[in-house]
């Protein structure tokens, strides 16, 4: 018998026949071989993320996307096969860091025919294939859909059986106009940061984005010398503190605590830094977690390829960093960023700059107000000379030129008056900082926290569905809580520089009964976090 005769009975079996008996390992079997079938005729690359039991609530928990679908099937099932190449027309657009249309809309599937999934697909009442949901990706996290409920955030998608007719409804849903023909950085689809100030809450993750970015600029140029080491440890101790996503403070705080074993200061005097494909020791560590980078923006993307991004997520960074010291912390804060800047930051021209501006500061900054505002002072400057070489060198991104910050759309309560002919501008710095507190503070960090406030949803259930279901790890309660102790260790690490920073003027009893304060804080901290993961474990 042929091959070709036997991959066509084979087809033919699959499509007949519901293996939800068979193990998971054997259902992933057959959707690899549906899969090599349908590669022959087709783009094999898949744009649309599968999810199951395990990691369905995590990825939507954490993703930037606004909105997401969801497409339950059965891989068994010739309509949804049939269906795949539309379903893929349209993730291609959103989804994957070549997305035409980052950070919008997540595409996802889920295959009902795995045993795994069958809870799962139990929970959003599945009884036809395909079936596409749509809602906010926090809505299905933990949640449920019935027919006949009411007032649901969730909506099945009835008009979506073509690549057309799926994009179509999504354009109605959020006002846009996007096209199955649409390719990256050619369209105006984009949105002004101008007049919306709730915008800034998408740029948490571009925070996330320019600080992994940064990292593995740093370990692929092998930046980390004798002479870097110092200022290099000076940005973590700020990031571990202050770093907006919490994903980044943990990370860099797991950075901090191995720093001296990963970059030992003799072997960097010996200037014999270990190579690993180019990242040395440091590659086995992600700063921000998994999948941090993504390879894309959302905030901070150009209208052009070449404008914005990384640089622009790296001053959100900056700011978001300035608006979150307090008085006794920054001037630490601030020589920590200079050096940065000055010894890791690889555009040699803008370093130069923003080095100068630096080198400027008569004083020491000791109030977090006058950090504040030095930052966004000289971020104005910046734009101020950029704004003339971009126009000479016709450069400007049309769709988010240089501005001076913020504009009046934002703040109007900042500007005092404002001189059209010679753009002089007196400023109200009382409302100039109160604005950048929050926006740079509460407003960039709100939809992280909203997401952040479901990482605890995973469901006991859903937890014994794990370990019936798949050949998965559990980890002891005795290693949960040897990892609660380190997770606790790290944010001690954190409030105790801090402390360290704040009371740098303390002198005589206050310094003697510092220590006390510290080991009976941490011990607290740490007894309160072990305690929480113990009671999670035993489901209390």
């Amino acid at each position: 018998m042929s091959g070709a005769i036997r991959i066509v009975i084979l087809s033919l079996f699959l499509g007949s026949f519901d293996f939800s008996s068979s193990s998971s390992s054997a259902n992933m079997g057959s959707r690899s071989i549906l899969r090599a079938i349908d590669g022959d005729n087709g783009d094999p690359r898949d744009y649309a993320v599968d999810l199951n039991v395990t990691n369905f609530d995590s990825v939507l928990k954490d993703t930037p996307a606004t909105f997401a679908v969801v497409e339950f099937f059965a891989h068994w099932c010739p309509a949804c096969r049939n269906y795949k190449p539309h379903y893929e027309k349209v993730a291609r657009l959103f989804n994957g860091p070549d997305a035409v249309h980052p950070g919008i809309v997540l595409m996802t599937r889920v295959d009902c025919a795995a045993k795994i999934n069958s809870k799962l697909c139990d929970r959003f009442s599945v009884g036809q294939y395909p079936m596409l949901f749509w809602g906010p990706p926090s809505k299905f996290v933990g949640g449920v859909w019935e027919p006949k409920q009411e007032k649901s955030e969730l909506r099945v998608i009835n008009d979506g059986r073509t690549a057309d007719q799926l994009l179509n409804w999504i354009n109605k849903q959020i006002g846009s106009s996007f096209s199955l023909g649409d390719e990256k950085f050619e369209n105006d689809h984009l949105p002004s940061n101008v007049s919306d100030p709730g915008q800034i809450a998408r740029a948490v993750y571009d925070v996330e984005e320019a600080t992994a970015t940064a990292f593995d600029i740093i370990l692929e140029h092998k930046m980390i010398k004798s002479n870097t080491r110092a200022s290099l440890i000076k940005f973590l101790q700020i990031l571990v503190a202050h770093h907006p996503s919490k994903r980044c403070r943990k990370g860099s705080a797991e950075i901090l605590v191995n720093f001296d074993d990963l970059f030992p200061s003799d072997l960097l005097l010996a200037n014999k830094q270990e190579e690993n494909d180019g990242h040395g020791p440091l590659g086995t560590f992600q700063i921000c977690g998994k999948n941090v980078p993504r390879g894309y923006w959302m905030f901070c993307r150009g209208s052009k390829n070449d404008t914005r991004g990384f640089s622009c997520g790296l001053w959100v960074l900056m700011h978001s960093l300035s608006v979150r010291v307090e008085d006794g912390e920054s001037q630490f804060a601030f020589t920590a960023i200079c050096d940065f800047v000055h010894n890791f930051f690889v555009c040699e021209e803008c370093r130069q700059h923003f080095y100068d501006m630096c080198s400027s500061v008569s004083g020491p900054l000791n109030k977090t107000r006058d950090f504040v505002l030095w930052l966004w002072s000289a971020h104005n400057k910046v734009n101020v000379r950029l704004i003339k070489e971009e126009a000479s060198l016709e450069t400007v991104d049309p769709k988010f030129p240089k501005m001076i910050w913020p504009p009046k759309q934002l703040c109007p309560s900042c500007y005092r008056s404002h001189n059209q002919r010679n753009n002089e501008i007196d400023w109200d710095k009382d409302e100039v900082f109160k604005f950048l507190t929050n926006y740079y503070g509460k407003t960039l960090v709100s939809l992280y926290k909203d997401k952040d406030a479901l990482g605890n949803l995973l469901t006991i259930g859903a937890l014994e569905d794990l370990v019936a279901s798949t050949n998965a790890v559990v980890v002891p309660v005795g290693a949960a809580l040897a990892i609660a102790v380190a997770s606790c260790a790290f944010g001690a690490l954190a409030c105790y520089w801090r402390s360290q920073q704040k009371s740098q003027e303390e002198t005589g009893t206050k310094i003697a009964l510092k220590g006390n304060r510290r080991r009976n804080w941490s011990q607290d901290c740490c007894k309160e976090e072990t305690n929480t993961l113990s009671r999670r474990i035993q489901g209390g």
